[in-house]
């Protein structure tokens, strides 16, 4: 898949993630307000992304899914797990490198909620997270042929072991459509701290992460379920 390809197929669907939550806001309750002070613990809610899992119909050499877990305090402070599963299995268009990499990863952070003195149900959000995956990957590409002493020599590679770990900064909303049921984006800025590298081969695609470069962006559209308490 070319750069370009994959540059158009993330702004159709960052456009969409864009678009179906105002439209959500609208057509739901503007303000949920409360004469009263929040709770020092507001529960617990879950999310699932369903971003990753449409984006693989578009850019089908990957496909990531993940769910969230998320406390409420104060309705202010909001600390998030994050588990997921990335995969990618591409073939590069130039130089014909075959990569495949399936594996999970782990997300930690705290969201804070920039809306909270206006005390509605709608959310405008800031984040940071910490993420970390173990993977393993299998690289190949045509054999090299040395054009000096002639001859062949095979480049594949199965099973290799790696481990990366990044800084996510993020915004997001959250709008709420109806009763505990939510729905919202999130758009990321990805700083990669590390990603173990062997003699011979980099992994190009990081679970989580995505391609393996010094800094990334990233998209979550969500699904939240507030559960009663």
């Amino acid at each position: 898949m070319t750069m370009k390809r994959t540059i158009t197929a993330y702004i159709i669907l960052l456009t969409s993630s864009l678009l179906m939550p105002l439209h959500a806001q609208r057509e739901a309750p503007l303000a949920d307000t409360t004469a009263v002070a929040a709770p020092l613990y507001g529960g617990l809610s879950v999310s699932a992304d369903v971003f990753g899992v449409i984006g693989s119909f578009v850019l089908n050499d990957y496909l990531s899914a993940e769910v969230a877990l998320n406390a409420d305090f104060k309705n202010l402070f909001f600390p998030v797990v994050e588990l997921g599963f990335g995969t990618m299995d591409l073939t590069d268009d130039t130089y014909f490198i075959h990569y495949k990499s399936a594996a999970p990863y782990a997300r930690i952070g705290l969201d804070y909620n920039l809306m909270a003195k206006k005390q509605t149900a709608n959310f405008l959000f800031a984040g940071v997270r910490y993420g970390f995956s173990s993977f393993k990957y299998d690289v190949s590409a045509p054999d090299l042929h040395d054009e000096v002493w002639g001859g062949t020599l095979p480049f594949r590679y199965s099973g290799i072991r790696s481990s990366a770990h990044w800084l996510e900064m993020l915004l997001g909303i959250k709008v709420k459509i109806v009763k505990n049921f939510f729905m919202g984006w999130t758009a990321r800025f990805k700083f990669r701290f590390s990603a173990k590298e062997t003699l011979n081969t980099t992994p190009w695609y990081i679970p989580g992460y995505g391609d393996n470069k010094s800094s990334n962006f990233g998209f979550t559209y969500n699904f939240i379920y507030k559960l009663p308490f």
